[in-house]
């Protein structure tokens, strides 16, 4: 593929690091991400698709495809590591020796190195945890580390330049490891049925087919994104390319349809291993949307241009799909509402409070990343805030009086159940929501993010805005969890020591916003200068302003939580009261019954 791309570089007017060190690149990257693929679809087969575990320990098979992962994670690794000078000869167009020598000038200099030494990183972590994991939880936790490891150089590559490249990038976050499950569940499968036999080749396949079969469905819409924003409807060799990865696609579909059973799976890992190649010589070639017209400033950063100020039509109006977190909050009503009403078909009752609660909650998310909100917060601190405090505050404190896991846990199938029960009392869950980590997390990553230089290096990249977001979210939906959620956390507490844990964090939010609307130095200084937005003429009236946001927004929804949990106190109370008259009117009193016990037992130590 590299050899018949031909000079790739002098099309956007680079240097040639040489064939030999290109081609050399692409088979090492294809090398680790072959390597990924398998580690990621073995831990998913053991994981989802292995017959049932037996109680908290892997069954053999799931055991066995925990070993495939544990082989396929060193070879990441060395790969990973071998890719970080030749990603910065490619970067850079010199020879891999110069490039040895300044090798850690280059790699601070540029992206995808820094990109590769993050996933050799991540892969290192995944190799020693897989090989200690016997635990289906465990495996669960170093499945979703290891997604995590796959996505760095995909979303600093070319998908991250240009006009539109946020729709590409968050687009790919959801291909990456839709593909990634499949080809690699098929090699785990592969051997699996090579190890068994026929015993139970049938219920594993059935498994494995409807896994495959959504993360196909997700492969070919998230795919079709980014293949049109970079080919931009011209047919070329990067077009070609992409017809080969939708034949590939369209080959499985069509000979499971016609073959059932009988379709021979060799035939699709050799088709998939086709399309993995394909995607590599994707991230080698010259997309056509880079020799076009050149991207605006605005384009280049942020994805889209920001011509006109922001007005309260163009902020209801004004939309900009986020892929990643606005459509995954309408999935996730979507779901929601799918489970009430498999309650009500069986005759249950679920609070429509509850359900009123979780949708304005998803509203929220969908507003502030996806609304005119969400595309101006990026380009002003004041805008930038209002979202920010809509996912940390607003959309959280909603969430969580949805009741999501309970109403999981009455609608689901036993299997799944079970899954989420083991999910939500791990260790990493009892960790993640213990009071003191969720607190701390909760509010030092204010003082962390804005105080530092992290949020001005963050913010030019559209991968690492929104992990900003999902951090908010994610931050705050575990912390509300704890003092007023629905859902039972890992850890109960009493109602006075979540009372307790929300004052002791009340006064950190308002300093926090005090401090921005006194502050005298502007906060991501070289970003803003970057984007030079007319309308924001003065850079440090507008961070004060989302001061004052970051002030007001902090006290409402502290005043809503602290009436949700007086009033969920008040029930407990109630309740408590009407189970004790209870026992009561039945002639039963649990502290008599236990002082009379006592003096039994010192009357018969006596005798």
């Amino acid at each position: 593929m590299v050899l018949a791309a031909g000079d790739v570089y002098a099309l956007l007017g680079d240097s040639d690091p040489g064939r030999s060190a290109a081609l050399l690149f692409g088979v090492l990257r294809f090398v680790a991400d072959a390597a990924g693929v398998v580690v990621v679809g073995a831990l998913a087969f053991a994981a989802f698709v292995v017959p049932a575990r037996r109680g908290a320990v892997l069954t053999a098979d799931a055991f066995g495809a925990t070993r495939i992962a544990a082989a396929a994670a060193p070879v990441w690794v060395l790969a990973a590591l071998g890719s970080v000078p030749l990603s910065a000869a490619d970067a850079t167009g010199q020879s891999p020796g110069v490039v040895w020598r300044n090798l850690a000038a280059l790699v601070a200099a540029t992206e995808e190195p820094k990109a590769w030494l993050g996933v050799a990183a991540v892969a290192a972590v995944v190799a020693v945890g897989v090989r200690m994991t016997l635990t289906w939880s465990t495996t669960v936790l170093w499945f979703g580390v290891a997604l995590v490891g796959l996505l760095p150089p995909v979303v600093v590559g070319h998908v991250s330049v240009g006009a539109w490249h946020d729709l590409a990038t968050d687009a790919m976050v959801w291909h990456i490891p839709a593909a990634s499950v499949w080809v690699g569940a098929l090699v785990a499968l592969r051997s699996h049925l090579r190890r068994r036999g026929s015993a139970d080749r049938g219920q594993v396949v059935r498994r494995y087919h409807r896994l495959t079969a959504v993360c196909l469905v997700v492969l070919v819409l998230s795919g079709a994104v980014p293949g049109l924003v970079l080919s931009r409807g011209q047919f070329s060799g990067y077009a070609a390319l992409l017809l080969v990865k939708v034949a590939v696609c369209a080959l499985v579909v069509v000979g499971r349809r016609l073959l059932g059973s009988r379709w021979p799976l060799p035939v699709e890992l050799v088709a998939l291993g086709v399309a993995l190649g394909a995607s590599i010589g994707l991230g080698h070639l010259v997309p056509p949307a880079f020799t076009g017209r050149s991207a605006s400033v605005h384009e280049t950063i942020l994805g889209y241009g920001l011509t006109a100020p922001p007005t309260a039509a163009g902020l209801l109006s004004g939309a900009r799909p986020d892929l990643l977190l606005g459509l995954g909050a309408v999935l996730l009503a979507a779901a929601y509402l799918a489970g009430v009403r498999v309650l009500r078909r069986r005759g249950h009752r679920w609070a429509p409070g509850r359900t009123a609660a979780w949708l304005a909650g998803c509203a929220v998310v969908v507003v502030a990343t996806s609304s005119g909100v969400g595309r101006y917060a990026p380009g002003t601190f004041s805008l930038h805030m209002v979202a920010h405090m809509s996912l940390n505050m607003f959309g959280p404190v909603l969430l969580v009086l949805g009741g999501p896991i309970t109403l999981a846990l009455r609608t689901l199938p036993p299997g799944l159940r079970a899954w989420l029960v083991a999910l939500t009392h791990s260790r990493a869950s009892r960790l993640v929501a213990h009071p003191a980590v969720a607190s701390v997390v909760f509010v030092a990553s204010y003082y962390l993010l804005y105080f530092s230089d992290l949020f001005g290096a963050a913010m030019p990249y559209h991968w690492a805005h929104q992990v900003m977001n999902l951090h908010f979210l994610l931050s705050g939906c575990v912390f509300f969890w704890l003092v007023i959620g629905v859902d039972r956390p890992p850890r109960p507490l009493p109602h006075l020591a979540r009372l307790g844990m929300l004052f002791a964090v009340m006064p950190f939010h308002a300093f926090f916003g005090v401090i921005l609307m006194n502050s005298s130095t502007v906060i991501a200084e070289t970003y803003y200068r970057y984007l030079s937005l007319p309308w924001v003429p003065d850079l440090l009236a507008d961070q004060r302003l989302g001061g004052a946001v970051a002030w007001a927004a902090g006290e409402i929804p502290m005043l809503v939580v602290v009436i949700a949990l007086l009033r969920q106190w008040a029930a407990a109370d109630r309740r408590e009261a009407t189970r004790t008259d209870r026992h009561l009117d039945a002639g039963r009193d649990d502290r008599l019954d236990a002082y009379n016990a006592m003096l039994a037992d010192l009357a018969g130590r006596r005798h």
